[in-house]
């Protein structure tokens, strides 16, 4: 548990420092200082291994940061909605924590929200209006 703490305050560090305008120029530097010694080494093997390597590296580790990152924030919105659809007279209970659910249950929500939205575009087509709630 300490662990997951101490890597989730990390990788919010590390992504609220990766995504600032600064650090983005500071590659840009980094990118240009390696152009600029080109010449220097004489474009060699090495000189394109030392960016190759660079890049491959933080690229492995950011993918990491990243889907830290957009776990938590799916979370946090799993999580309002869920408390929008608990505090929403009328709305449908079951519909709580649905991202947990197996890909068949899933489907079987998903195919009856479509008939409905199906039935609110016929509806409004003829005229009707396609607010209100559609059960008897």
């Amino acid at each position: 548990m300490q662990n997951s703490v101490a890597y989730s305050r990390f990788a919010k560090g590390a992504a609220r420092f990766c995504g600032r305008p600064r650090t983005f120029v500071l590659a840009m530097a980094v990118v240009l200082l390696w152009l600029v010694t080109g010449p220097l080494f004489d474009f060699s093997n090495t000189w394109q291994l030392v960016i190759n390597t660079g890049t491959t590296i933080i690229t492995f580790l950011m993918v990491f940061l990243i889907q830290n990152t957009q776990n938590r924030d799916t979370e946090a919105i799993q999580v309002k909605l869920d408390e929008l659809i608990r505090a929403t007279q009328g709305a449908h209970n079951a519909l709580l924590d649905l991202e947990e659910l197996e890909e068949e249950s899933l489907d079987a929500f998903k195919q009856r929200y479509q008939m409905l939205a199906a039935g609110a575009r016929a509806s409004l087509s003829a005229g009707e209006q396609d607010t209100g709630t559609p059960e008897p």
